[in-house]
Formats: C-alpha cells, structure tokens, sequence
C-alpha cells in the first residue's frame, strides 16, 4: 500500500537521499558525470533542500512503500513567471519515483496530490517543466491532461538543456 505523506522538517536527510537517488536513476545515462554531480552537490545539498523545505510557498511529499521512501513530489504555489500573471497556479517542480517502483501507480498517486493540492488552494492551473528528453515523463503528463506551451532552459552542470513547460488547465 503505497502512502503519500507531508515531509517534515526532521526528515531532510531522508528528503535528500531520496532526492539525490531518484535524479540519478532518471538521467545518469542521458548525462556525463561532472554534470550529473556538479546538480547532485550543488541542488540538492542538505542546505539547498532546507531553503526550499523552509519555503512556505512550498510543500514536499514522501511516497511510501510501507516505510520504504520510494518516490517524493515538490510544489509550489505561485503566479507561474511563464504563465499569466492574473491566475494562481502551482508548479509541481519535482515528480520522481524510484527506478523499483516505476508503473505501479506511485507517479500517479503523488500527480494526484499535487492536483487535490492545487484544488483545494483555488488554484487555475497546474504547470510544469520537463525535459525534452525524458519520453516516459512527457507521455505521463500528456495522459493526465497536460499540453505543451513553451520552453525553457534548465543548466545541468556545464550543459544548457531545453525542458517542454507543459500546463493543466483546472477550470
């Protein structure tokens, strides 16, 4: 029975185990080394994630295999700066499962939380932006109702990447 639980503040080791593992698994293959740990240290240092945990714009979610940590979602609330100013959106910033978990409903389960979330905070829209490279995810999003609106850049160590800005309509 997989659960998804609000992270707390003492859980931040955990937060970044999780963190550092699941970005590792997605794109290792896709990446070189130096880039791969240069984002490892510097994004997801302990200190980075307590800014962002810190954040009250801000919620982190555990997905749980009975205690097992397998999967964990980041969003924040916000007028998106790619999106129209006069709307409240929320950006799910992090989505990621483990690789053991992967097409057992965990992805689906934290979207779903994101999407209650969004709900019950009268939010617009849902938006996002993933990587151009990464078809698992882009399929995903687009089952769940997402569509593509633009680009943006995201710097992986040395390498400029272009990720797909993708947006849920709630209205």
């Amino acid at each position: 029975m997989i659960s998804i639980i609000k992270v707390r503040p003492e859980e931040i080791t955990y937060l970044q185990i999780i963190s550092r593992s699941t970005f590792y698994e997605t794109f290792v293959d896709s990446n070189s080394e130096e880039d791969m740990n240069h984002y490892l240290e510097n994004d997801l240092s302990l200190s980075q994630l307590e800014d962002e945990l810190k954040n009250p714009l801000s919620e982190f979610y555990f997905a749980k295999d009975s205690e097992i940590i397998v999967g964990y979602l980041k969003i924040t609330f916000h007028n998106g700066h790619e999106l129209p100013q006069n709307e409240k959106g929320l950006e799910i910033e992090r989505i990621y499962v483990s690789k053991t978990h992967l097409g057992t409903n965990v992805g689906k389960l934290l979207f779903e939380k994101s999407n209650l979330r969004a709900k019950e905070n009268n939010c617009n829209y849902i938006w996002l932006g993933v990587w151009e490279h990464n078809p698992r995810a882009i399929r995903f999003y687009e089952k769940n109702g997402f569509v593509k609106f633009g680009t943006k850049n995201f710097q992986l160590g040395s390498d400029l990447q272009t990720d797909f800005l993708m947006k849920l309509d709630l209205n």
